[in-house]
Protein backbone atom coordinates (compact mmCIF):
# COMPACT_ATOMS: atom_id res chain seq x y z
CA UNK A 1 0.00 0.00 0.00
CA UNK A 2 1.32 3.44 -0.87
CA UNK A 3 2.58 5.53 2.01
CA UNK A 4 0.41 8.51 2.90
CA UNK A 5 2.01 11.77 1.91
CA UNK A 6 3.08 14.06 4.75
CA UNK A 7 2.03 17.65 5.14
CA UNK A 8 3.58 20.48 7.10
CA UNK A 9 1.29 22.49 9.37
CA UNK A 10 2.00 25.76 11.22
CA UNK A 11 1.23 25.37 14.92
CA UNK A 12 0.43 29.08 15.28
CA UNK A 13 -2.10 29.73 12.50
CA UNK A 14 -2.85 26.27 11.07
CA UNK A 15 -1.56 27.02 7.56
CA UNK A 16 -0.59 23.94 5.49
CA UNK A 17 2.52 23.96 3.27
CA UNK A 18 3.89 21.22 0.98
CA UNK A 19 7.38 21.43 2.47
CA UNK A 20 9.09 22.52 5.63
CA UNK A 21 10.41 26.05 6.07
CA UNK A 22 11.80 27.98 8.98
CA UNK A 23 9.17 30.71 8.86
CA UNK A 24 5.46 30.48 8.14
CA UNK A 25 4.46 32.62 5.16
CA UNK A 26 0.97 33.19 6.57
CA UNK A 27 1.69 34.47 10.11
CA UNK A 28 5.50 35.02 9.91
CA UNK A 29 6.07 32.80 12.97
CA UNK A 30 9.50 31.16 13.22
CA UNK A 31 10.05 27.44 13.89
CA UNK A 32 6.31 26.77 14.09
CA UNK A 33 5.96 24.33 11.17
CA UNK A 34 6.04 20.60 11.94
CA UNK A 35 5.32 17.51 9.90
CA UNK A 36 1.95 15.80 10.25
CA UNK A 37 0.51 12.77 8.52
CA UNK A 38 -2.04 13.63 5.84
CA UNK A 39 -5.57 12.26 5.85
CA UNK A 40 -5.86 8.82 4.29
CA UNK A 41 -8.99 9.81 2.36
CA UNK A 42 -9.56 13.41 1.45
CA UNK A 43 -13.11 14.74 1.91
CA UNK A 44 -15.31 14.10 -1.11
CA UNK A 45 -18.07 16.16 -2.66
CA UNK A 46 -21.81 15.90 -2.07
CA UNK A 47 -22.54 13.48 -4.91
CA UNK A 48 -24.13 10.16 -3.97
CA UNK A 49 -25.98 10.00 -0.65
CA UNK A 50 -28.71 12.59 -0.22
CA UNK A 51 -28.71 14.80 2.83
CA UNK A 52 -31.48 15.28 5.39
CA UNK A 53 -33.46 18.50 5.31
CA UNK A 54 -32.87 20.75 8.27
CA UNK A 55 -35.67 22.28 10.31
CA UNK A 56 -36.34 25.96 9.63
CA UNK A 57 -38.08 28.10 12.26
CA UNK A 58 -38.93 31.77 12.69
CA UNK A 59 -37.01 34.38 14.64
CA UNK A 60 -39.69 34.60 17.31
CA UNK A 61 -40.24 31.66 19.61
CA UNK A 62 -41.17 30.62 23.12
CA UNK A 63 -37.77 29.79 24.55
CA UNK A 64 -37.26 28.77 28.15
CA UNK A 65 -35.64 31.49 30.31
CA UNK A 66 -31.88 31.29 30.55
CA UNK A 67 -30.93 29.75 33.89
CA UNK A 68 -27.36 30.39 35.02
CA UNK A 69 -25.33 28.55 37.64
CA UNK A 70 -23.56 30.93 39.99
CA UNK A 71 -20.17 29.74 41.16
CA UNK A 72 -20.17 31.72 44.41
CA UNK A 73 -17.04 33.55 43.22
CA UNK A 74 -18.45 36.99 42.45
CA UNK A 75 -15.55 38.11 40.26
CA UNK A 76 -15.83 34.99 38.10
CA UNK A 77 -19.60 35.37 37.84
CA UNK A 78 -19.15 39.02 36.83
CA UNK A 79 -16.77 38.13 34.00
CA UNK A 80 -19.00 35.35 32.66
CA UNK A 81 -22.04 37.64 32.61
CA UNK A 82 -23.78 36.58 35.82
CA UNK A 83 -22.99 32.88 36.00
CA UNK A 84 -22.39 29.79 33.87
CA UNK A 85 -24.86 28.85 31.13
CA UNK A 86 -25.60 25.09 30.84
CA UNK A 87 -24.23 23.63 27.64
CA UNK A 88 -21.64 26.39 27.18
CA UNK A 89 -17.94 25.96 26.54
CA UNK A 90 -15.39 28.32 28.12
CA UNK A 91 -11.71 28.61 27.23
CA UNK A 92 -9.33 29.91 29.90
CA UNK A 93 -5.80 30.93 28.89
CA UNK A 94 -2.86 32.44 30.73
CA UNK A 95 0.84 32.21 31.44
CA UNK A 96 2.20 29.14 33.27
CA UNK A 97 1.76 29.42 37.03
CA UNK A 98 -0.61 32.40 36.83
CA UNK A 99 -3.38 30.53 38.68
CA UNK A 100 -5.65 28.98 36.02
CA UNK A 101 -5.86 25.56 37.66
CA UNK A 102 -6.20 27.14 41.11
CA UNK A 103 -9.15 29.28 40.03
CA UNK A 104 -10.97 26.42 38.31
CA UNK A 105 -10.40 24.08 41.24
CA UNK A 106 -11.84 26.68 43.61
CA UNK A 107 -14.85 27.20 41.30
CA UNK A 108 -15.36 23.43 41.01
CA UNK A 109 -15.32 23.07 44.79
CA UNK A 110 -17.94 25.85 45.14
CA UNK A 111 -20.21 24.25 42.52
CA UNK A 112 -19.83 20.73 43.90
CA UNK A 113 -22.59 21.43 46.40
CA UNK A 114 -25.06 22.27 43.60
CA UNK A 115 -24.24 19.79 40.86
CA UNK A 116 -21.84 17.02 39.90
CA UNK A 117 -18.33 18.20 39.05
CA UNK A 118 -15.61 16.32 37.16
CA UNK A 119 -12.03 17.63 37.03
CA UNK A 120 -9.97 15.87 34.34
CA UNK A 121 -6.25 16.58 34.49
CA UNK A 122 -3.98 15.70 31.61
CA UNK A 123 -0.87 17.29 33.12
CA UNK A 124 -0.95 16.14 36.75
CA UNK A 125 -1.66 12.93 38.56
CA UNK A 126 -4.66 12.62 40.86
CA UNK A 127 -2.43 12.82 43.93
CA UNK A 128 -0.97 16.12 42.72
CA UNK A 129 -4.44 17.61 42.32
CA UNK A 130 -5.35 16.37 45.79
CA UNK A 131 -2.22 18.02 47.17
CA UNK A 132 -3.26 21.38 45.69
CA UNK A 133 -6.79 20.96 47.04
CA UNK A 134 -5.41 20.23 50.51
CA UNK A 135 -3.26 23.37 50.35
CA UNK A 136 -6.30 25.43 49.35
CA UNK A 137 -8.45 23.91 52.08
CA UNK A 138 -10.77 22.20 49.57
CA UNK A 139 -10.04 18.55 50.30
CA UNK A 140 -13.56 18.04 51.67
CA UNK A 141 -15.34 19.19 48.49
CA UNK A 142 -17.29 16.60 46.49
CA UNK A 143 -15.22 17.01 43.33
CA UNK A 144 -14.58 13.93 41.19
CA UNK A 145 -11.05 13.65 39.83
CA UNK A 146 -9.60 11.82 36.86
CA UNK A 147 -6.23 11.75 35.11
CA UNK A 148 -6.75 11.03 31.41
CA UNK A 149 -5.57 12.25 28.03
CA UNK A 150 -7.58 10.12 25.58
CA UNK A 151 -10.61 11.94 24.21
CA UNK A 152 -12.21 8.60 23.41
CA UNK A 153 -12.06 7.55 27.08
CA UNK A 154 -13.26 10.95 28.29
CA UNK A 155 -16.16 10.92 25.82
CA UNK A 156 -17.22 7.44 26.92
CA UNK A 157 -17.31 8.64 30.53
CA UNK A 158 -19.28 11.79 29.72
CA UNK A 159 -21.80 9.90 27.57
CA UNK A 160 -23.07 8.16 30.70
CA UNK A 161 -26.72 8.40 31.69
CA UNK A 162 -26.09 11.01 34.42
CA UNK A 163 -23.25 13.29 33.28
CA UNK A 164 -21.83 15.91 35.69
CA UNK A 165 -23.01 19.50 35.50
CA UNK A 166 -19.46 20.89 35.20
CA UNK A 167 -16.44 19.39 33.46
CA UNK A 168 -12.92 20.87 33.56
CA UNK A 169 -10.30 19.72 31.02
CA UNK A 170 -6.81 20.75 32.12
CA UNK A 171 -5.54 21.25 29.50
CA UNK A 172 -6.78 20.96 25.90
CA UNK A 173 -3.19 20.74 24.62
CA UNK A 174 -2.60 17.45 26.48
CA UNK A 175 -5.58 15.43 25.26
CA UNK A 176 -5.59 13.61 21.93
CA UNK A 177 -7.72 11.63 19.48
CA UNK A 178 -6.29 8.23 18.62
CA UNK A 179 -7.79 8.46 15.11
CA UNK A 180 -5.22 11.14 14.22
CA UNK A 181 -1.54 10.37 13.74
CA UNK A 182 -0.27 13.76 14.95
CA UNK A 183 1.09 14.35 18.45
CA UNK A 184 -0.94 15.96 21.27
CA UNK A 185 -0.88 19.75 21.15
CA UNK A 186 -0.67 20.02 17.37
CA UNK A 187 -3.18 22.05 15.40
CA UNK A 188 -5.10 19.01 14.17
CA UNK A 189 -5.30 17.41 17.61
CA UNK A 190 -6.35 20.59 19.45
CA UNK A 191 -9.03 21.38 16.87
CA UNK A 192 -10.46 17.87 16.68
CA UNK A 193 -10.31 17.22 20.45
CA UNK A 194 -12.01 20.51 21.29
CA UNK A 195 -14.72 19.93 18.68
CA UNK A 196 -15.53 16.48 20.09
CA UNK A 197 -15.68 17.69 23.69
CA UNK A 198 -17.79 20.74 22.81
CA UNK A 199 -20.20 18.53 20.83
CA UNK A 200 -20.75 16.32 23.89
CA UNK A 201 -21.22 19.36 26.15
CA UNK A 202 -23.90 20.81 23.86
CA UNK A 203 -25.72 17.49 23.63
CA UNK A 204 -25.59 16.64 27.33
CA UNK A 205 -26.06 20.20 28.60
CA UNK A 206 -23.09 20.48 31.00
CA UNK A 207 -20.67 23.39 31.36
CA UNK A 208 -17.26 22.70 29.84
CA UNK A 209 -14.09 24.51 30.93
CA UNK A 210 -11.04 24.12 28.68
CA UNK A 211 -7.66 25.29 29.95
CA UNK A 212 -5.39 26.51 27.16
CA UNK A 213 -1.66 27.12 27.06
CA UNK A 214 -0.38 30.42 25.68
CA UNK A 215 2.46 31.25 23.34
CA UNK A 216 5.33 33.59 24.15
CA UNK A 217 3.29 36.43 22.64
CA UNK A 218 0.51 35.77 25.17
CA UNK A 219 -2.01 34.29 22.70
CA UNK A 220 -3.71 30.93 23.31
CA UNK A 221 -1.67 28.21 21.63
CA UNK A 222 -3.20 26.19 18.85
CA UNK A 223 -5.35 27.21 15.91
CA UNK A 224 -7.19 30.51 16.04
CA UNK A 225 -10.38 28.64 15.20
CA UNK A 226 -10.34 27.27 18.76
CA UNK A 227 -11.45 30.67 20.08
CA UNK A 228 -14.29 30.72 17.54
CA UNK A 229 -15.53 27.28 18.59
CA UNK A 230 -16.10 28.12 22.26
CA UNK A 231 -18.73 30.45 23.71
CA UNK A 232 -16.46 32.40 26.07
CA UNK A 233 -12.74 33.18 26.00
CA UNK A 234 -11.13 34.28 29.26
CA UNK A 235 -7.54 35.46 29.70
CA UNK A 236 -5.85 35.30 33.09
CA UNK A 237 -3.35 38.18 33.29
CA UNK A 238 -0.87 39.31 35.90
CA UNK A 239 2.77 39.93 36.63
CA UNK A 240 4.78 37.49 38.70
CA UNK A 241 6.07 40.35 40.82
CA UNK A 242 2.53 41.39 41.77
CA UNK A 243 0.00 39.48 43.85
CA UNK A 244 -2.93 40.72 41.76
CA UNK A 245 -4.49 38.72 38.93
CA UNK A 246 -6.89 40.02 36.27
CA UNK A 247 -9.43 37.71 34.65
CA UNK A 248 -10.49 39.36 31.40
CA UNK A 249 -13.29 38.30 29.01
CA UNK A 250 -12.39 38.94 25.37
CA UNK A 251 -15.35 36.99 23.97
CA UNK A 252 -18.66 36.13 25.59
CA UNK A 253 -21.80 35.00 23.78
CA UNK A 254 -23.83 35.24 26.99
CA UNK A 255 -22.57 38.50 28.49
CA UNK A 256 -20.50 41.65 27.99
CA UNK A 257 -16.98 41.53 26.62
CA UNK A 258 -13.97 43.35 28.08
CA UNK A 259 -15.31 42.69 31.58
CA UNK A 260 -12.65 41.99 34.20
CA UNK A 261 -12.45 40.29 37.57
CA UNK A 262 -9.71 41.13 40.07
CA UNK A 263 -8.13 38.54 42.36
CA UNK A 264 -5.26 38.49 44.81
CA UNK A 265 -2.99 35.46 44.99
CA UNK A 266 -2.40 34.30 48.56
CA UNK A 267 -1.04 31.14 50.18
CA UNK A 268 -4.67 29.96 50.45
CA UNK A 269 -5.43 30.48 46.78
CA UNK A 270 -7.12 33.30 44.90
CA UNK A 271 -9.08 35.83 46.93
CA UNK A 272 -11.64 38.17 45.37
CA UNK A 273 -10.95 41.91 45.37
CA UNK A 274 -14.29 43.66 45.70
CA UNK A 275 -12.90 47.22 45.51
CA UNK A 276 -10.02 47.23 42.99
CA UNK A 277 -9.76 51.03 42.95
CA UNK A 278 -8.88 51.20 46.64
CA UNK A 279 -6.42 48.34 46.17
CA UNK A 280 -4.56 49.94 43.24
CA UNK A 281 -4.37 53.28 45.08
CA UNK A 282 -3.40 51.84 48.48
CA UNK A 283 0.32 52.64 48.17
CA UNK A 284 -0.11 55.98 46.41
CA UNK A 285 1.60 59.09 47.75
CA UNK A 286 -0.03 62.33 46.66
CA UNK A 287 2.97 64.63 47.10
CA UNK A 288 5.21 63.00 44.48
CA UNK A 289 5.66 64.45 41.02
CA UNK A 290 5.01 62.29 37.98
CA UNK A 291 1.90 60.64 39.42
CA UNK A 292 -1.73 61.09 38.39
CA UNK A 293 -4.95 59.17 39.09
CA UNK A 294 -6.86 57.97 36.03
CA UNK A 295 -10.59 57.26 36.24
CA UNK A 296 -11.02 54.39 33.82
CA UNK A 297 -13.69 51.85 32.95
CA UNK A 298 -13.04 48.15 32.45
CA UNK A 299 -16.13 46.54 30.97
CA UNK A 300 -18.96 47.84 33.13
CA UNK A 301 -16.80 48.54 36.19
CA UNK A 302 -15.28 51.97 36.88
CA UNK A 303 -11.75 51.70 38.22
CA UNK A 304 -9.25 54.24 39.49
CA UNK A 305 -5.60 53.52 38.85
CA UNK A 306 -2.38 55.47 39.30
CA UNK A 307 -0.40 56.47 36.20
CA UNK A 308 3.29 57.03 36.92
CA UNK A 309 5.68 58.85 34.60
CA UNK A 310 9.36 59.74 34.80
CA UNK A 311 11.01 62.25 32.45
CA UNK A 312 14.78 62.27 32.90
CA UNK A 313 17.68 63.75 30.90
CA UNK A 314 19.12 61.26 28.44
CA UNK A 315 22.76 60.63 27.67
CA UNK A 316 21.92 58.47 24.65
CA UNK A 317 21.65 59.51 21.03
CA UNK A 318 18.24 57.82 20.89
CA UNK A 319 16.37 58.45 24.19
CA UNK A 320 14.68 55.49 25.81
CA UNK A 321 10.92 54.93 25.90
CA UNK A 322 9.80 52.26 28.38
CA UNK A 323 6.09 51.57 28.87
CA UNK A 324 4.49 49.06 31.25
CA UNK A 325 0.74 48.54 31.10
CA UNK A 326 -0.09 50.98 28.30
CA UNK A 327 0.29 51.39 24.55
CA UNK A 328 3.75 52.63 23.59
CA UNK A 329 2.37 54.04 20.34
CA UNK A 330 -0.01 56.37 22.19
CA UNK A 331 2.85 57.53 24.42
CA UNK A 332 4.86 58.51 21.34
CA UNK A 333 1.80 60.34 19.98
CA UNK A 334 1.31 62.29 23.23
CA UNK A 335 4.96 63.35 23.29
CA UNK A 336 4.67 64.56 19.69
CA UNK A 337 1.48 66.52 20.46
CA UNK A 338 3.04 68.15 23.53
CA UNK A 339 6.02 69.12 21.39
CA UNK A 340 4.15 70.37 18.30
CA UNK A 341 1.04 71.92 19.89
CA UNK A 342 2.32 73.10 23.28
CA UNK A 343 5.96 73.91 22.49
CA UNK A 344 7.39 71.51 25.08
CA UNK A 345 10.61 69.79 24.05
CA UNK A 346 10.36 66.46 25.83
CA UNK A 347 11.62 64.33 22.93
CA UNK A 348 15.25 64.52 24.01
CA UNK A 349 14.57 62.93 27.40
CA UNK A 350 14.23 59.37 28.58
CA UNK A 351 10.55 58.73 29.27
CA UNK A 352 9.26 55.92 31.46
CA UNK A 353 5.56 55.19 31.98
CA UNK A 354 4.05 52.66 34.37
CA UNK A 355 0.52 51.66 35.35
CA UNK A 356 0.73 50.90 39.06
CA UNK A 357 -0.50 47.52 40.28
CA UNK A 358 0.18 45.52 37.13
CA UNK A 359 -3.07 46.50 35.38
CA UNK A 360 -3.11 46.92 31.60
CA UNK A 361 -4.98 49.95 30.24
CA UNK A 362 -6.18 49.95 26.64
CA UNK A 363 -8.80 52.72 26.40
CA UNK A 364 -7.75 56.09 24.92
CA UNK A 365 -9.44 57.91 27.82
CA UNK A 366 -6.14 57.62 29.70
CA UNK A 367 -4.47 60.18 27.39
CA UNK A 368 -5.20 63.17 29.63
CA UNK A 369 -3.96 61.42 32.79
CA UNK A 370 -0.75 60.31 31.04
CA UNK A 371 -0.16 63.86 29.75
CA UNK A 372 -0.64 65.20 33.27
CA UNK A 373 1.84 62.67 34.67
CA UNK A 374 4.40 63.64 32.02
CA UNK A 375 3.99 67.35 32.75
CA UNK A 376 4.18 66.72 36.48
CA UNK A 377 7.46 64.84 36.12
CA UNK A 378 8.93 67.35 33.66
CA UNK A 379 8.12 70.35 35.88
CA UNK A 380 8.82 68.47 39.13
CA UNK A 381 5.43 69.63 40.45
CA UNK A 382 2.96 67.15 41.93
CA UNK A 383 -0.37 66.85 40.19
CA UNK A 384 -3.45 67.71 42.29
CA UNK A 385 -3.67 64.78 44.69
CA UNK A 386 -7.43 65.12 45.16
CA UNK A 387 -8.31 65.13 41.45
CA UNK A 388 -8.84 62.36 38.93
CA UNK A 389 -8.35 62.86 35.19
CA UNK A 390 -9.70 61.29 32.03
CA UNK A 391 -10.08 62.32 28.40
CA UNK A 392 -8.88 61.46 24.91
CA UNK A 393 -6.28 63.72 23.27
CA UNK A 394 -6.40 64.40 19.53
CA UNK A 395 -3.53 65.22 17.21
CA UNK A 396 -4.32 68.93 17.31
CA UNK A 397 -4.10 68.91 21.11
CA UNK A 398 -7.85 69.02 21.75
CA UNK A 399 -9.27 66.93 24.60
CA UNK A 400 -12.28 64.88 23.50
CA UNK A 401 -15.13 63.53 25.65
CA UNK A 402 -15.27 59.82 26.49
CA UNK A 403 -18.07 57.47 27.46
CA UNK A 404 -19.47 56.49 30.87
CA UNK A 405 -18.48 59.82 32.38
CA UNK A 406 -20.97 59.67 35.24
CA UNK A 407 -19.79 56.28 36.51
CA UNK A 408 -16.18 57.50 36.54
CA UNK A 409 -17.09 60.56 38.58
CA UNK A 410 -19.19 58.57 41.05
CA UNK A 411 -16.33 56.14 41.66
CA UNK A 412 -13.95 59.05 42.31
CA UNK A 413 -16.39 60.68 44.73
CA UNK A 414 -16.94 57.38 46.53
CA UNK A 415 -13.21 57.07 47.21
CA UNK A 416 -12.96 60.60 48.64
CA UNK A 417 -11.61 62.62 45.71
CA UNK A 418 -12.60 66.27 45.67
CA UNK A 419 -12.83 66.85 41.93
CA UNK A 420 -11.95 65.81 38.41
CA UNK A 421 -10.27 67.21 35.32
CA UNK A 422 -12.34 66.13 32.35
CA UNK A 423 -12.98 67.12 28.71
CA UNK A 424 -15.09 70.15 27.93
CA UNK A 425 -18.57 69.21 26.76
CA UNK A 426 -21.50 71.44 25.78
CA UNK A 427 -24.71 70.79 27.66
CA UNK A 428 -23.15 68.57 30.31
CA UNK A 429 -25.79 67.24 32.69
CA UNK A 430 -25.08 67.55 36.39
CA UNK A 431 -24.31 64.12 37.78
CA UNK A 432 -25.58 62.99 41.15
CA UNK A 433 -22.35 63.91 42.96
CA UNK A 434 -21.78 65.06 46.54
CA UNK A 435 -21.56 68.76 47.26
CA UNK A 436 -18.14 70.32 46.81
CA UNK A 437 -17.04 67.92 44.06
CA UNK A 438 -15.38 70.31 41.59
CA UNK A 439 -15.20 69.72 37.84
CA UNK A 440 -12.37 71.38 35.87
CA UNK A 441 -13.07 71.33 32.14
CA UNK A 442 -10.08 71.07 29.82
CA UNK A 443 -10.64 71.77 26.15
CA UNK A 444 -6.99 71.78 24.99
CA UNK A 445 -3.65 70.64 26.37
CA UNK A 446 -2.79 74.31 26.86
CA UNK A 447 -5.30 74.31 29.72
CA UNK A 448 -3.52 71.34 31.28
CA UNK A 449 -0.08 72.97 30.91
CA UNK A 450 -1.42 76.03 32.73
CA UNK A 451 -2.11 73.89 35.82
CA UNK A 452 1.62 73.17 36.20
CA UNK A 453 2.92 76.73 36.01
CA UNK A 454 5.02 77.89 38.92
CA UNK A 455 3.88 80.80 41.11
CA UNK A 456 6.05 83.32 39.24
CA UNK A 457 4.43 84.79 36.12
CA UNK A 458 7.23 83.77 33.75
CA UNK A 459 6.10 81.57 30.84
CA UNK A 460 6.89 77.86 30.89
CA UNK A 461 10.00 77.03 28.81
CA UNK A 462 12.21 74.05 28.19
CA UNK A 463 15.90 74.04 29.14
CA UNK A 464 18.73 72.30 27.26
CA UNK A 465 17.77 68.97 28.76
CA UNK A 466 14.13 69.34 27.74
CA UNK A 467 12.90 70.02 31.29
CA UNK A 468 10.20 72.65 31.79
CA UNK A 469 11.25 75.66 33.84
CA UNK A 470 9.37 78.74 34.97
Amino acid sequence: MARAAAQYVCQECGAVTPKWSGRCESCNAWNSIIEEAARQAPPKGLSGKAGRKIEIVGLEGAEAPLVRQTTGIKELDRVTGGGLVPGSALLVGGDPGIGKSTLLLQAAARLAGQTGVLYVSGEEAVDQVRLRARRLGLSGAAVQLAAATSVRDIAATLDAANPPGLVVIDSIQTVYLDSLDSAPGTVAQVRASAAELIRIAKRKGFVLFLVGHVTKEGQIAGPRVLEHMVDTVLYFEGERGHAYRILRAVKNRFGPTDEIGVFEMTDKGLVEVENPSALFLAERRGNVSGSCVFAGVEGTRPMLVEMQALVAPSSLAAPRRAVVGWDSGRLAMLLAVLDARCGLSLGGNDVYLNVAGGLRISEPAADLAVAAALLSSATDQPAPADRVMFGEVGLSGEVRPVGQEESRLKEAAKLGFAGACLPRRAGRKSANLPGGFALTEIGHLHDLVALFKRPNPKPLKADSHGRLAG
